[in-house]
């Protein structure tokens, strides 16, 4: 299953899902997205899950099953385990792996839902979810954008194997001696960016939603930490930028910057 969490109560961002880029909302681009992205997999069903009725109204209007969850939940990742369990009555089994399509994520690779699917599948982590390497061009422009929104914009840290260590909406790791490290490496930094994209296990995502917050994922804003801190163990599937580099939708600043790029590169929804 691939749930796509919408929460009509952004506190930066009131009813963000609705709100428009480029004459689409922000939404619509998401299930978009999804729709290129389950067009690689076999039996996906696509829902989104919402605590708001006018949101799920506008999923219901583009096509897109809708269910109604609990205003009470904190998290996208909480949402999407009640879609899961959702979908059961109405007709099919529990999915074994749910993916968690964060609906202010919409610029992503269409492939990298196939990716995290392909290395959940295949691997022993609990939860995959997708990061792209910044080239250098990139991370100074990821450093411009976070002076002016210093919490949009998530990084990790792994392994070179891929296992995930931390993330943070700093910008890690530090880079000491940052010309001499670039001047000796290749245009890649050794920046990730996270893209909010998740595919968890059934019983992984069951842990985390019956766990508390922890205070170290309060303090970020990142669920994710919540898991590594129930010890439970995150693949960071590498995957290829997409058309422009962006973080997720969190600010007026974030809109504005999304449409410059759109109005420059093309809108990726036009991809074949």
């Amino acid at each position: 299953m691939v749930a796509i969490p919408a929460r009509g109560g952004s506190s930066r961002l009131p009813m963000k899902p609705l709100r428009t880029i480029a004459g689409l909302s922000l939404l619509h681009r998401t299930i978009g997205l999804a729709r290129r992205a389950i067009a690689q997999l076999d039996d996906v069903a696509l829902v989104v899950a919402t605590d708001t009725p006018e949101i799920a109204a506008h999923a219901r209007a583009i096509g897109c099953e809708a269910v109604m969850t609990r205003g009470a939940i904190t998290s996208g990742s909480g949402r999407a385990l009640a879609a899961a369990l959702a979908a059961r009555p109405r007709g099919r089994g529990r999915p074994g792996i749910v993916v968690n399509l964060q609906g202010d994520a919409p610029f992503q690779s269409p492939g990298s839902v196939a990716a995290v699917v392909s290395a959940l599948s295949a691997g022993s982590a609990d939860i995959a979810t997708s990061v792209v390497r910044l080239d250098w061009s990139a991370l100074d422009a990821l450093r411009v954008h976070k002076r002016t929104a210093p919490f949009s914009g998530t990084t990790c840290v792994r392994t070179a194997a891929g296992r995930a260590l931390w993330f943070s909406k700093q910008i890690l790791p530090a880079i000491r001696d940052e010309a001499t490290v670039r001047s000796q490496s290749t245009a890649l930094s050794p920046v990730w960016r996270h893209t909010g994209l998740y595919a968890y296990r059934l019983a992984a995502l069951q842990a985390f939603e019956a766990a508390a917050q922890s205070d170290l994922e309060r303090y970020e804003g990142l669920e994710q930490l919540r898991l590594l801190e129930l010890g439970l163990t995150i693949d960071a599937v590498e995957i290829a930028p997409a058309r422009f580099d962006i973080s997720g939708i969190d600010t007026e600043a974030d809109i504005v910057r999304a449409e410059a790029l759109i109005a420059a590169h093309g809108d990726p929804l036009d991809d074949p």
